[in-house]
């Protein structure tokens, strides 16, 4: 199968609210519809990740991210902060809309997002048209996932994985507050 026929079927799949593998600038994450509470639960089902944690929403440019964010204290150094492009992946813990379900921020005020450049993130978030919930690729006590392999190997030779590398950082990004600039896990 070549690379469009394996993004179209992808993309399919997050439409129909399936949880996939994809890859981000250091690891593979497990991505789903945002706005579809089933896929959520199935995606922390996957990883036995308690809802109370929230997740991370990605996406190739702030458009996307906007329906989830409460943008309503930001300055022009908060935005100027949240759309920069960093020497590492950088996420933000921002307020979340009002709208914003639980199932994705979990037991916070708050939503974490990050823009990223990662060629997989681009298209899969603009073919389906919509950000990507995104968790390292890995089973509970097992190291996040860096190649399409390794994937397959944890989660089954049949689970929807995008076949293309994780991007050059060495680490999964660096989370912080957009307003305090407090690290919440180093990069």
């Amino acid at each position: 199968m070549n690379n469009q026929q394996n993004v179209a079927q992808l993309v399919e799949q997050l439409k129909q609210n399936e949880v996939i593998a994809y890859p981000t600038e250091a690891v593979f994450g497990l991505g789903c519809n945002p706005q579809s509470e089933s896929a959520v639960r199935k995606l922390l089902d996957l990883k036995q990740r308690p809802m109370h944690k929230g997740l991370i929403l990605i996406a190739p440019i702030l458009d996307f991210l906007l329906p989830f964010i409460d943008d309503r204290e930001f300055s022009e150094t908060h935005w100027q902060r949240l759309t920069a492009r960093y020497d590492r992946p950088t996420t933000w813990v921002v307020p979340a809309h009002r709208h914003t379900p639980d199932f994705l921020k979990g037991q916070f005020p708050t939503i974490a997002v990050r823009i990223s450049d990662h060629p997989a993130v681009k298209i899969l978030c603009e073919q389906a048209g919509f950000p990507l919930t995104s968790t390292s690729a890995n089973l509970t006590g097992l190291p996040p996932c860096r190649t399409a392999c390794e994937v397959k190997a944890q989660f089954g030779q049949d689970f929807p994985v995008l076949e293309m590398a994780v991007g050059a950082a060495n680490n999964p990004s660096e989370i912080r507050d957009l307003f305090t600039q407090q690290l919440f896990r180093q990069g």
